[in-house]
C-alpha cells in the first residue's frame, strides 16, 4: 500500500512540475503511433488498457461499448493522461518508459502489470520513447 501511495503521490508531482508535461509531445503521434499499443494483446500480459482503465494513477479512458479504438475526445484525455508520465527534460526518466521495461534493460522494480519489454530494442518500447524525445508525427503515420 505505501508503494502505490508513494508512486500517487510522486505521479501527481511529476504531472504539476515543470519537466513533465506535453509542450514537446505530439499528439497526432500519440494517436497513430503510442495509443495503439495501450490496446495491444502480448501473450502472458494483460493488454496496458486493462488495468489502466481502472483503478491506476495512469488513466485511461474507458471505450465505448462496442468500440475497438478511442473517440478523439476519448484520444485527448488520454494523450493528457500519458503525458503526465512523460519527464519532458529527462525522458529517460519518465515512468511510461521505466515501469513496463524490464529491470536489467533499465527499468525500475515497479510496474504490478509485468514487464512488457525485456530491452530497449522491442518495437512498441521505440515508439514510446521516440515520443517521449518530442518524435513528431509526419504525413504518414496521421
Amino acid at each position: 500500500m505505501r508503494v502505490a501511495l508513494v508512486i500517487v503521490a510522486a505521479t501527481a508531482a511529476f504531472a504539476q512540475s515543470p519537466s513533465g508535461g506535453a509542450s514537446s509531445l505530439d499528439f497526432e503521434f500519440f494517436k497513430a503511433s503510442v495509443q495503439p499499443i495501450f490496446l495491444a494483446k502480448r501473450p502472458g500480459h494483460a493488454r496496458c488498457y486493462a488495468c489502466h482503465s481502472t483503478g491506476t494513477p495512469f488513466r485511461l479512458q474507458r471505450l465505448s461499448p462496442g468500440a475497438t479504438a478511442w473517440d478523439d475526445e476519448q484520444s485527448r484525455k488520454n494523450f493528457t493522461a500519458a503525458s503526465a508520465m512523460v519527464n519532458t527534460r529527462e525522458p529517460e526518466a519518465s515512468p511510461l518508459l521505466l515501469n513496463p521495461l524490464a529491470e536489467d534493460a533499465g527499468g525500475n522494480h515497479f510496474h504490478p502489470g509485468g514487464k512488457h519489454w525485456d530491452s530497449k530494442s522491442a518495437a512498441e518500447w521505440k515508439i514510446l520513447d521516440e515520443w517521449a524525445h518530442g518524435q513528431k508525427a509526419t504525413a504518414s503515420s496521421k
